[in-house]
């Protein structure tokens, strides 16, 4: 029954990347080439001095002919397949049942009538090399994009049809892509989840302390990132049970958690990640911050878990005008106020606690902290960090936000546990997954229905929630499941303004971002309300939100979100995407107040990595860091990216994140954020001759531009790898 794949499958493949150009005429020699070399050739220029993008069309084909097509299981039909993937128990049987066999072949008739082809060889490799479905050994594949595509779709529609079609339709075409977790595990019966990250509290007791261990385990088997918030565990030198100098601080618990997000790989599959938040007003923030040191001692030294400061604006405040930073005891002030320091409004607390004697404190001067953060961020790209005013101001959910996320784009409330001695629970808190997918902008522009696209990504998002129930965690299920939050996110916002001719970071690049954003909001809230009339349903805690009173939607109700540059306005009504009127947002506050909403949070912008690739989008609303790319991906080595829609006659619209420099990427995410319920990955990019001062500059602008997230800060090397090839594209652009 099984064998490699046979001529007709092999015919479909032959297919790949195959329209011919006079350029690929004229190198009728490189197809002798196997498809490594020719995606090395995208790297080097022409002898007219054109960059080779032919070269790596022919390398996308010629991987399906050389490797795909060798390794492929061949089935002489799809009952057949289906059968044998279910026998030997590779899909999930639950996902097929509800559906006729009929349907089935409906919709593979129409995901491969589309005759997908991959535009990048980059884009087909990390397919078939980490989403695709393979034989046990792992030598052989069982699935093409397509195959991969209707199961996501089907598993996600759960048994509705109609739904299910709308699904496939939005990720063939491009136009949304879920995000790794959902779109590698979806319809496979040995999967991990179809989460992205976690966020935990941790309080300060050892109860807390070793259920967050456990949990970080239990998420990491799972697949999952995991962030958790430090800030409310006592300082080193506390007192434990009113004995001074007793507590060791947050280092122990930071060592224990990297060496748990070690051990819990996924089967090998996917590495453990995790990531730590603290106050900058806790008393050991500068030890924190020193445990990212080059020079740091190995007692101390974290190499694995990723950092993140949540600063207040008091903060800020303090360094501008010179002055000493109090460091507050969590232990004290949690006897104080009767509550965890991170409830606690640190900025309007302030001088109440400085003044507050039953508060043990330090000071450190403010602009030395600053200085101290751009410090090892030059030298580490940590830590992340979080605005934690600007956050709670734009938050239309009741309650403090307190932390983000691995990729700090995720920001949401969520409560304590309190547990007995044996770690049972004496209260169930909440906790927060992180249910991810992105639109690719430049194709939901293109698309026939702006609005239908938004509308059908909240439900596949909503469904990743509602198909998610992971009871080793209590706190994340229960926080799931009322919640129903999602994350709908971004990218290819840089391929869409230079395919179109606008400079990224223009006048007419940040309109077009403000716009676009403000329509995203306007339909993902209406379709978060469709769903709440549908349900009968809204998200625990709505009558104490923003939305429930009407205040959320005053400023789309009090203005129009119109271009305000002649050349986007032409933009969306060439596209023919209509942008909600002040009437529309008011209709819509209306029928919110009424009926509610469904999903707590609905946007955040994931950095995207991986997925971008496949989707051959630039990543997340960045610019591209490189014409041309260069990754090293594992034995293969190293491979060639071209930015998507990148010809030798729209150069000059690509110019990389570290030319644009920091200021028209601020300006840009500020005009995004402003419609974001929760946070955008904002990573800055600095020429290699910047300083740690460039670096505050950047942060002291990102916070007063109403940023709420900093992810990583990343400087240009002085001298890249492999600058000794003559005419190397991505080391002289």
């Amino acid at each position: 029954m099984l064998d490699h794949v046979n001529d007709s499958a092999s015919a479909v493949a032959d297919t790949q990347n195959s329209a011919t150009t006079a350029t690929d005429q004229r190198s009728d020699n490189a197809t002798t080439l196997d498809f490594h070399s020719l995606n090395a050739m995208l790297n080097l220029y022409d002898n007219e001095g054109q960059i080779r993008f032919e070269a790596d069309r022919m390398a996308a084909r010629q991987y399906f002919l050389q490797h795909v097509n060798q390794n492929t299981v061949f089935f002489h039909s799809l009952d057949e397949k289906l059968d044998y993937l279910l026998k030997e128990g590779f899909y999930e049987p639950d996902v097929l049942a509800p559906y006729s066999r009929d349907f089935l072949h409906r919709i593979w008739d129409a995901a491969y009538a589309r005759k997908f082809r991959f535009p990048t060889f980059l884009g087909a490799f990390k397919y078939y090399t980490s989403y695709t479905l393979k034989t046990r050994d792992g030598q052989r594949y069982l699935e093409r994009y397509e195959d991969r595509v209707v199961m996501v779709a089907l598993a996600l529609a759960r048994g509705d049809e109609s739904l299910a079609m709308r699904f496939m339709d939005e990720i063939i075409d491009g136009r949304y892509q879920p995000a790794t977790p959902t779109f590698l595990n979806a319809g496979k019966k040995s999967r991990g989840e179809l989460i992205s990250c976690f966020l935990l509290r941790v309080e300060d007791n050892m109860e807390s302390i070793g259920r967050a261990i456990n949990s970080s385990l239990q998420l990491s088997k799972r697949g999952g990132g995991v962030a958790l918030m430090l800030t409310n565990v006592r300082e080193n030198g506390a007192p434990i049970k009113h004995i001074q100098n007793q507590s060791s601080g947050v280092i122990p618990v930071m060592k224990l958690l990297e060496d748990s997000f070690s051990y819990a790989n996924q089967l090998g599959a996917r590495q453990g990640a995790g990531a730590v938040y603290l106050n900058a007003h806790h008393p050991d923030i500068l030890r924190f911050l020193d445990t990212k040191r080059e020079n740091a001692d190995e007692k101390i030294r974290i190499k694995t878990l990723s950092l993140g400061v949540v600063i207040p604006d008091i903060t800020f405040e303090l360094a501008k005008q010179n002055e000493d930073m109090y460091l507050f005891s969590p232990y004290d002030v949690a006897n104080v106020y009767g509550k965890p320091f991170s409830d606690i409004s640190v900025t309007e607390k302030y001088e109440e606690m400085v003044n507050d004697r039953r508060i043990s404190k330090k000071k450190i001067n403010a602009r030395a902290f600053f200085q101290t953060l751009a410090e090892i961020q030059f030298e580490s790209g940590y830590p992340y960090i979080m605005f934690e005013d600007t956050v709670n101001r734009a938050n239309p959910i009741a309650g403090r936000i307190a932390m983000s996320n691995l990729c700090s784009e995720i920001l949401q409330v969520n409560e304590a546990s309190e547990f007995d001695d044996d770690l049972g629970y004496r209260h169930l808190g909440t906790d927060i997954s992180c249910n991810l997918g992105s639109l690719n902008i430049a194709k939901t522009m293109d698309g026939p229905d702006f609005g239908a696209t938004v509308d059908t990504a909240i439900r596949a998002l909503t469904a990743v929630s509602e198909t998610s129930s992971i009871d080793s965690v209590p706190s994340i299920r229960r926080g799931n499941d009322e919640a129903h939050a999602v994350g709908l996110g971004q990218m290819n916002l840089h391929g869409f303004l230079a395919r179109e001719h606008i400079h990224y970071g223009s006048e007419e690049g940040i309109d077009f971002t403000r716009c676009y954003f403000a329509a995203v909001a306007y339909h993902a809230i209406r379709a978060s309300n469709a769903l709440a009339r549908e349900k009968g349903e809204t998200f625990a805690g709505f009558e104490q939100s923003t939305y429930a009173d009407g205040s959320f939607f005053e400023k789309y109700v009090t203005r129009d979100w119109f271009p305000e540059t002649d050349t986007v306005n032409a933009l969306f009504e060439r596209f023919g995407v209509s942008l909600p009127t002040r009437e529309q947002w008011a209709a819509l506050r209306d029928d919110v107040m009424r009926d509610g909403l469904y999903n707590r949070n609905l946007q955040a912008v994931p950095p995207t990595g991986s997925i971008s690739y496949i989707n051959n989008s630039t990543s997340s609303i960045h610019p591209i860091v490189s014409r041309i790319e260069i990754r090293k991906e594992g034995k293969i080595g190293r491979v060639y990216y071209p930015a998507p829609y990148m010809t030798n006659d729209n150069l000059e619209y690509y110019r990389d994140a570290y030319e644009i420099g920091p200021e028209a990427l601020i300006d840009t995410y500020a005009a995004a954020t402003e419609h974001v319920d929760q946070g955008l990955s904002l990573t800055l990019f600095f020429p290699a001759e910047a300083t740690t001062r460039d670096i505050n500059r950047a942060q002291i602008m990102a916070w007063k531009r109403g940023i709420k997230t900093v992810y990583y800060v990343r400087l240009r090397q002085t001298a890249l790898e492999g600058t000794e090839v003559e005419g190397c594209v991505s080391c002289t652009l």
